[in-house]
């Protein structure tokens, strides 16, 4: 048991027996300590040695022979308790260094399951979903996506912003905004055609990819997904200022831009007639 202990803290196993042998014994030659722990002699003397540099032995020489004493069991313990305080004080620059050259989870996922499973993973999701998507590609594969997934996802009081391309299908979804927790803007599919969606969501990126071949992948990382909202929060603006250009009014001529249009009207009428 106490051999076992002190290998939990660093030592190895005969490293642990010597240092208990020497404990036991109180000040020894090396010769007895090596008896004590079955071990042949050189070997001990060696390990002693080691034991010297980490603190954990003294040694002192009478008459020529070197005598090894194991450090007080007290003096160990605080001295272990002085570096887990060391390394706890450095835990946050630990962090900061880890954190400068973590790599990004990735997984991948293929076939309809597959991509159901990454759905699935949304649904954990504790911030908004930022979403890029084809309406009718996942529906045309999965046809009952808004029963299985929508409603799941209303349920947990999940909302979701998205961008869709400005067709048929993504306008009938559209109009399903409110009632599914939802706001998506369209755009012009002729000029932002797309057909894989993105998913952002917490600290994870999620790709799918419905031509050729059915797959996906699940991107865990904080700056990837941070730079991704970026993104999307200036396609959103994009939208928002597209949508406002379609649906301002038309504003009524001032009374002197109205006197230029009539007079710009007397000179082209006579020349309408001609023809």
């Amino acid at each position: 048991m106490l051999s076992r202990i002190l290998e939990n803290i660093g030592l190895a196993d005969k490293e642990a027996k010597v240092y208990l042998s020497a404990l036991e014994l109180g000040s020894s030659p090396v010769s007895k300590i090596a008896a004590k722990a079955k071990i042949n002699r050189v070997t001990t003397y060696d390990i002693l040695e080691k034991l010297v540099k980490k603190g954990l032995i003294n040694f002192f020489i009478k008459n020529k022979i070197k005598f090894f004493s194991a450090t007080d069991p007290e003096t160990m313990v605080s001295e272990f308790k002085k570096r887990a305080t060391e390394l706890a004080n450095a835990l946050p620059d630990l962090k900061r260094l880890h954190g400068d050259t973590i790599h990004p989870h990735v997984r991948y996922f293929e076939g309809l399951e597959g991509i159901k499973a990454i759905y699935a993973d949304t649904l954990s999701s504790k911030s908004e979903i930022l979403n890029y998507c084809d309406s009718q590609e996942i529906r045309s594969l999965w046809p009952t996506y808004d029963q299985e997934y929508v409603s799941e996802r209303v349920k947990k009081k999940i909302s979701l912003r998205g961008i869709a391309p400005d067709d048929e299908y993504g306008k009938r979804v559209h109009e399903n905004d409110q009632e599914s927790l939802r706001e998506i803007r369209l755009v012009s599919k002729e000029k932002f055609n797309f057909t894989n969606e993105i998913n952002i969501y917490d600290d994870k990126v999620a790709i799918i990819s419905f031509k050729d071949e059915l797959i996906g992948m699940i991107i865990e990382s904080h700056e990837i997904a941070q730079t991704q909202r970026a993104i999307f929060a200036m396609a959103w603006e994009f939208c928002e200022k597209k949508v406002e250009r379609q649906t301002q009014p038309l504003k009524s001529p001032k009374p002197e831009q109205r006197a230029v249009i009539k007079e710009v009207i007397k000179k082209v009428t006579p020349q309408i007639s001609l023809f």
